[in-house]
């Protein structure tokens, strides 16, 4: 198990969150940015160790009813990797980037890999779309196609 001090390092490597102290010695991490009402990555990081990361948007995850889930046992790559995909869940898209262009109104998901290649998937014209970055990557008919695809070429949903 990690120590709180090891915990906290991890955590702080990340620009983005913003710390913000609270009772009992325990430490909060925010995103200012994030698209819902959900601001704490990090809760109740507690001195013995124990904490939550805020993972309500990820597949795969065993959270509470607030949608957090337990660190204490994580290890440093499970724990970045939480961290990351729960900053990724909660980061608006910049409309000024290229994904905007494709993207538009729509309502997408993304998906990654271990590599951290993001692709998207959009529902356009009664077809089931994956793009990565611009570009098509492949089309189906049905939702259950494109999931079955991603999940077979190793990617989950953020």
């Amino acid at each position: 198990m990690l120590t709180f001090n090891e915990k906290l390092a991890i955590i702080e490597a990340f620009p983005e969150l913003e710390r913000k102290n609270v009772s009992l010695g325990r430490v909060n991490f925010q995103i200012t940015e994030s698209i819902s009402d959900k601001k704490n990555i990090v809760y109740h990081l507690h001195p013995n160790g124990n904490g939550f990361v805020y993972a309500g948007n990820l597949e795969g995850h065993n959270t509470d009813d607030k949608g957090m889930v337990n660190i204490r046992d994580f290890s440093e790559d499970e724990l970045k990797q939480l961290i990351k995909d729960s900053i990724r869940s909660l980061t608006p898209i910049d409309p000024s980037s290229t994904e905007a262009a494709i993207i538009g109104d729509q309502e997408e998901e993304r998906w990654v890999d271990n590599e951290n290649n993001q692709l998207i998937v959009i529902n356009e014209n009664d077809a089931w779309n994956i793009y990565f970055g611009l570009n098509l990557d492949e089309s189906f008919d049905t939702y259950g196609e494109a999931e079955s695809f991603l999940k077979e070429e190793g990617f989950r949903k953020l």
